[in-house]
């Protein structure tokens, strides 16, 4: 079973190194790519001003966020959801670098840092798969057909739940359902899962013949005689 952790976040400005901090985190569960249901949501006091920038960007004011909790007050029970999951993140410097900082403020008792070597980021993946395009989440969402006529401004879970859509898609296709039940591992996965050590080959297609259309072509086979030179392939 593969977990992953579409996660996004929401800050008082863009420089976590001179002081700006998380004010949002939003955060989705994947079994096997699929979206669970299951998902993290909070909002943290900065004990600092949004930027003027920022606010812009995602509409969370200062008012919204003075009854909040500190990042100390909220870091088990996020770092609780994400267990050992994979994160997988759009723009990851940025997100780790904010996420990074917040666990140094706590000092010795504070959680290990992300390493981003660990963590998938989309935006390469897309840089990847679309050379030269735009590859921001807007620009994906509309190559890839993705509703975002919720997203009036940008918000940590919304953009996370639209980033794990976007995600399956970079990976070559739709398996996302945004209801509660855990998809079945696919093929690919069991067999990685698979305890013998005998060769994997490719397995036989099913038919997608009717029965009608099969009694059909086996009355075609029959009146080309005995004498087709191909017939001896039909052999078992």
């Amino acid at each position: 079973m593969l977990r992953e952790i579409v996660l996004d976040t929401e800050t008082t400005g863009t420089d976590a190194k001179n002081g700006d901090r998380l004010i949002e985190i939003g955060c989705v569960e994947l079994i096997n790519h699929v979206q669970t249901g299951k998902f993290y949501h909070q909002l943290i006091n900065p004990q600092r001003a949004v930027s003027e920038g920022a606010f812009a960007v995602h509409g969370i004011s200062d008012a919204m966020l003075a009854d909040k909790p500190v990042f100390a007050d909220v870091v088990d029970a996020f770092v609780a959801f994400c267990g050992d999951a994979r994160l997988v993140i759009h723009n990851a410097p940025f997100d780790v670098g904010f996420l990074n900082m917040e666990f140094a403020r706590l000092g010795p008792a504070a959680p290990k840092a992300i390493p981003l070597e660990d963590v998938v980021d989309t935006l390469l993946l897309a840089r990847r798969k679309h050379p030269g395009a735009a590859n921001n989440l807007d620009a994906l969402c509309n190559r890839y057909g993705v509703d975002t006529t919720r997203r009036v401004k940008h918000g940590a879970l919304l953009d996370a739940q639209i980033l794990a859509e976007v995600y399956v898609e970079l990976l070559g296709g739709k398996q996302t359902s945004l209801g509660l039940s855990i998809a079945e591992p696919t093929e690919a996965i069991a067999i990685e899962s698979a305890t013998d050590s005998g060769p994997v080959g490719p397995r036989p297609m099913r038919s997608r013949l009717t029965e009608s259309e099969r009694l059909r072509h086996d009355s075609f086979v029959e009146s080309l005689g005995t004498n087709a030179v191909w017939r001896e392939y039909l052999e078992p």
